[in-house]
């Protein structure tokens, strides 16, 4: 994760880093963070084993003590650079979400496979063929949101899986949130 680009906002934050009980050494990693940061700024919120990417969100959800929440990827892969842009686009248009799209003019992939790509641009499509969701990318979770209205939409999902982010901006849609787009590049 890259604290120092948080550090820069002009805004007050908390990172809430969830972890799955993966071995990739990410609970060392906050908690050395957390050193240099202090446990205030930097929460480490671990799970004992994976239990889907829905109950995450809720888990972080009950963590969170600002008006604004934003989910991302603490592997860099959801850049803090685009950040900043985030929240300017929330202020300047009132949108209860901000997200992230890769399929915008501006926007794209680095470094996956053609399979990845090929899935990722597949559940698109097919979602957009069924659901017509009024935004571009459904399958990526890099977003800002009003913090009501997360509780809100993430109250009324019953995925827990990936299709959860999908299921996300799907309801956030009907249920008439104001949602803007910002290009992104993934990784960032």
């Amino acid at each position: 994760m890259n604290v120092s680009t948080l550090l820069s906002l002009s805004t007050s934050f908390s990172s809430i880093s969830l972890d799955d009980g993966s071995p990739d050494g990410t609970q060392e990693i906050v908690k050395q963070l957390q050193q240099v940061y202090g446990e205030d700024r930097i929460l480490l919120r671990p799970r004992p084993k994976k239990l889907g990417l829905g109950t995450a969100y809720m888990h972080g959800l009950k963590h969170a003590t600002g008006n604004f929440v934003v989910i991302m990827d603490a592997d860099l892969s959801h850049h803090p650079k685009y950040l900043p842009s985030f929240i300017k686009k929330q202020i300047e248009t009132g949108a209860s979400i901000v997200t992230g799209t890769r399929y915008v003019k501006g926007g794209g992939v680095h470094g996956w496979t053609l399979m990845r790509k090929l899935t990722s641009r597949g559940a698109n499509v097919l979602a957009h063929t069924f659901l017509w969701p009024g935004v571009s990318d459904l399958t990526g979770s890099f977003r800002l949101y009003k913090k009501s209205v997360l509780e809100d939409v993430i109250s009324s999902c019953v995925s827990k899986g990936y299709v959860f982010q999908m299921e996300m901006i799907v309801r956030a849609s009907r249920k008439g949130y104001h949602i803007e787009e910002f290009s992104t590049t993934c990784p960032g």
